[in-house]
């Protein structure tokens, strides 16, 4: 039978810390607390299991529920001797939240219930402080009107400052009893004004509303969205722990706090937190009143007048720091504490592991390593991954004022200000006048790669977390917002309208790519510092995980950057990013558009000189470690001429007639570009194309190799193979032009050719495939838009109704779906193996830089990932951390 209500208190507890799923994480560590001897009130845990079936039964509970919550308010009255509900010694409770994964602010709290017109007045007597009863009764109707009632707090606190400002009043604490008293007259007035019933008496009815309201907060739109920004499953649920009031408002040897064991903005081993004297917690962080330093050296450097905790009341305060010493040795984690002191007895109300910066993370990992707390091994998993992209991108400062103007995805990692622009060419023009500018589109093409690049910055309203410009971004480094798609960009007049607000061209914006924040003018920033502690555990990460790491580079600029970042070699080389820029994109448009096989060769003889020296500078770079480059790939339409001076140019440099070349390009237009005659399709249509790079490729090995002296053995990689058919014309052309080369040279070339598994098909057939291919590597953005029918570019308008609604816990294009794509993957490798037991497996497609999709990979045995270069770090660790959770689940 379900047991729905673990009880906590006195030293002992029903629960445990490694019960997070099912009490949540405030629960299990309230829990932990208790057993470990600390004072903690008395209480107990409903758990995330109820709030499962809450939503599941139509917000109704398990019909066990309520006598187990009796019996658990009972083990409270035995330990404290309060009864809830009692008139002459009244029993109060605080209710709050706790999902397993902490969400701070995110849901509901409710303090001080059990108060009514009866109770209070017992608590008065009891106290012999009438000023503390009433101050403590009107902020429980003031907080359960809000969450339980649905009230806006705004008209209580309306009510609170008119009091004030009527009786020349300026802090909440100069109020007296019978102030307070008339301020609970009119809030109950308010209440039962807009309720049209009076404000509940009844404890029990109170004690069920907001058990009901903190499960109903799992579903509010805050923290909705943050579970999305945080990948937090819905299905998780939360608890809602129950446990009796203790009053830092009692005066003035009382007091509440927060702190944290360690500072997490730069992780020095210092105690960090403030605290205010006759108050409760909610006042630390409202900021109605400024809070006090909790030590004196913290109050020295903050040329603070206002005394510290260590000096106001020094027997608390080095209790406390005891408890904080036990606590971060017990969890070998920084804590972040919360606490009470009611008439000088210290009272410890939550610990949980603190949020940090990544320069605080990385800090404490390496610290605690020094100081004996944590193994390196234990240290790799204190660093999330994803935090790295802190420091090796511009942020924004956190004290900075913020004008939102609107809010996207945050499509890549980083912050920049610069004056709008709307084209490319533009972009271009103002980064070489010196100019800092953000490029605004509706959605990218490859054909703005040039502006991107130019550009500090890129914003669209179109497009999702793997649209074009989301990818091109994080491969540059550059910070990207998407899909802001309450934005309305008007090209012809040169402005941008966003709920009521324009701007135009020139005004200067700051986008923030981990918000997905839109922000009016320029703001502060602050610059990425690698400090020593990051090369430290980079260098554990590197000793303990299993997959190489490699990044996906077409310029010298971004292989230098990844090299920088410890990329272990290219694991995708788009090719057809090298052909957008000048006279490049006129000889593939010359070649697309020619009629003939020799037009053809001829625009392909232009372009010949240029491939092999972007070859030669990767190998180079790369010096000898592995180059992945990948044959021509994206869908025709992508070079096609779009104006009459792109279609004038080119037919001036074929000599050839506009018309004519405006017919052939209309013919080339297709209804579905993407699965259209695009990769492999093209080398089969048109061998010359394989040809070219082919020899592009072996002519730039035998260039770095003699340059360098480090063997190069390049590996070719043909696109969107189905079938082996396919991959064996291709591989003819290849290894025609490898024997050609090696005769022209007099030197033994050595190469791979293999494919990309990014069609279902590829997948399924890959133990055929693998006859003729001698590396896998799956390109998982490709692989995702085949296996669910959804366009990348498309798919961010209806995805966030996906997850909002359940269907999907992630959206597939940012985190790889194990279930489906996950097998085909698993397929994949399976039968591939079976036919090469050592052909090579990889991943290339943007999931190559998600933590999530790396312990996948991990999971199936791939043998490298490869990722945009700003994220080589991040895979790094990751499949570190994957290494070593499936070494102790293995």
């Amino acid at each position: 039978m379900a047991k729905w209500v673990y009880s906590f208190g006195n030293g002992a507890a029903e629960g445990a810390a490694e019960m997070r799923n099912l009490l949540g994480g405030k629960g299990a560590n309230l829990a932990e607390m208790s057993s470990l001897g600390l004072p903690v009130p008395p209480g107990f845990t409903i758990t995330t299991e109820v709030c499962t079936w809450y939503y599941e039964h139509d917000k109704s509970y398990p019909d066990a529920l309520e006598a187990e919550v009796l019996e658990a308010l009972e083990k409270i009255r035995v330990i404290t001797g309060r009864a809830f509900g009692d008139a002459e010694r009244p029993l109060l409770l605080s209710v709050r939240s706790g999902a397993r994964v902490s969400m701070p602010g995110m849901m509901d709290t409710v303090l001080n219930l059990g108060l009514n017109d009866q109770t209070v007045e017992a608590i008065a007597t009891e106290a012999g402080d009438r000023r503390f009863a009433y101050d403590s009764y009107r902020r429980f109707i003031q907080m359960y009107s809000d969450v339980v009632l649905g009230l806006d707090h705004h008209e209580f606190e309306e009510i609170l400052e008119d009091h004030k400002e009527r009786n020349d009043l300026t802090l909440d604490t100069d109020i007296d009893a019978d102030g307070w008293l008339e301020i609970i007259g009119k809030f109950k007035a308010l209440v039962e004004e807009e309720m049209e019933k009076p404000f509940p008496q009844d404890p029990r009815e109170q004690l069920w509303g907001a058990v009901g309201a903190v499960f109903s907060s799992w579903m509010v739109p805050r923290a909705v969205t943050y579970r999305r920004l945080h990948d937090i499953p819905t299905s998780w649920g939360t608890a809602v722990n129950v446990q009796a009031m203790v009053f830092g408002n009692m005066g003035e040897s009382s007091a509440t706090g927060v702190a944290f064991t360690r500072n997490p903005s730069t992780g020095e081993n210092a105690l960090y937190g403030e605290f205010l004297v006759n108050a409760q917690g909610e006042d630390v962080v409202a900021g109605i009143r400024t809070p006090q330093d909790i030590t004196e050296k913290a109050r020295i450097e903050a040329g603070s007048s206002s005394p510290s905790l260590e000096a106001l009341m020094p027997e608390a305060f080095a209790e406390f720091k005891g408890y904080c010493a036990k606590l971060e040795a017990h969890y070998k984690n920084m804590q972040d504490l919360e606490f009470t002191i009611e008439k000088g007895k210290l009272w410890m109300l939550q610990t949980r592991s603190g949020k940090r910066t990544a320069k605080a993370a990385l800090k404490i990992a390496v610290d605690m390593v020094e100081e004996g707390l944590l193994s390196e091994e234990e240290a790799i998993g204190r660093v999330e991954p994803g935090a790295l992209d802190q420091l090796l991108h511009p942020t924004i400062d956190p004290n900075a004022e913020r004008d939102i103007v609107t809010t996207g995805l945050p499509a890549s990692p980083g912050a920049a200000s610069g004056a709008i622009v709307f084209t490319s060419d533009e972009a271009e023009k103002a980064k070489a006048e010196g100019r800092k500018v953000i490029l605004v589109r509706v959605e990218t093409s490859p054909e703005d790669i040039h502006g991107m690049h130019a550009a500090e910055g890129i914003l669209t309203s179109r497009g999702g977390m793997t649209s074009h410009a989301a990818v091109v971004a994080r491969g540059m480094g550059k910070p990207c917002v998407a899909g802001a798609g309450m934005l309305r960009i008007d090209y012809r007049n040169g402005v941008i309208n966003a709920a009521g607000r324009q701007l135009k061209e020139g005004d200067v914006i700051t986008i923030d790519g981990a918000t997905g924040q839109v922000l009016s003018g320029e703001v502060q920033m602050l610059q990425p510092t690698l400090s020593g502690d990051f090369g430290t555990l980079m260098g554990w990460a590197d000793n303990v995980r299993r997959m190489t790491v490699r990044t996906n580079a077409e310029t010298p600029q971004d292989a230098k950057v990844a090299r920088e970042f410890g990329a272990e070699g290219i694991g995708l080389c788009r090719t057809e990013h090298m052909f957008f820029e000048g006279e490049r994109i006129v000889a593939v448009r010359e070649m697309i558009l020619a009629e003939t096989e020799e037009g053809r060769r001829a625009a392909l003889a232009k372009l010949l000189p240029m491939q092999r020296k972007d070859f030669t500078d990767l190998f180079e770079i790369m010096h000898g470690l592995p180059v992945t480059i990948r044959l021509l790939d994206p869908p025709l339409h992508e070079f096609l001429p779009k104006s009459e001076d792109e279609l004038a140019e080119v037919a001036k440099a074929m000599g050839a007639d506009p018309e004519r070349l405006r017919d052939r390009a209309l013919a080339l237009e297709e209804f579905n570009p993407m699965l259209g005659h695009r990769g492999c399709r093209l080398l089969v249509s048109y061998p010359e194309i394989a040809e070219m790079q082919a020899r592009a490729i072996f002519e730039a090995a035998v260039q770095a190799a003699q340059d360098t002296g480090a063997p190069v053995v390049p590996e070719i990689m043909v696109p969107l193979v189905g079938l082996k058919g396919e991959l064996d014309l291709v591989r003819r052309s290849i290894e025609a032009m490898a024997k050609a080369v090696a005769e022209e040279t007099g030197t033994e070339l050595h190469y791979q050719i293999g494919t990309m598994v990014e069609l279902p098909r590829a997948a399924l057939k890959a133990a055929e495939i693998a006859e003729s291919a001698e590396f896998f590597s799956f390109g998982t953005n490709d692989l995702t838009q085949t296996t669910f029918g959804i366009s990348r570019d498309d798919a961010a308008s209806f995805l966030g109704t996906y997850q909002s609604r359940g269907i999907l816990e992630q959206d597939p294009f940012v985190s790889l779906d194990p279930e489906g794509v996950g097998e085909l993957i698993q397929i994949g490798v399976e039968r591939g193996r079976s036919t090469r037991p050592d052909i090579k497996l990889g991943i290339c497609g943007e999931h190559g830089g998600d933590p999530a999709s790396i312990s996948f990979c991990e999971s199936v045995g791939l043998d490298y990932v490869s990722c945009s270069p700003f994220r080589v770090p991040i895979a790094r660790l990751a499949a570190a951390q994957s290494a070593l959770k499936h070494k102790s689940s293995g």
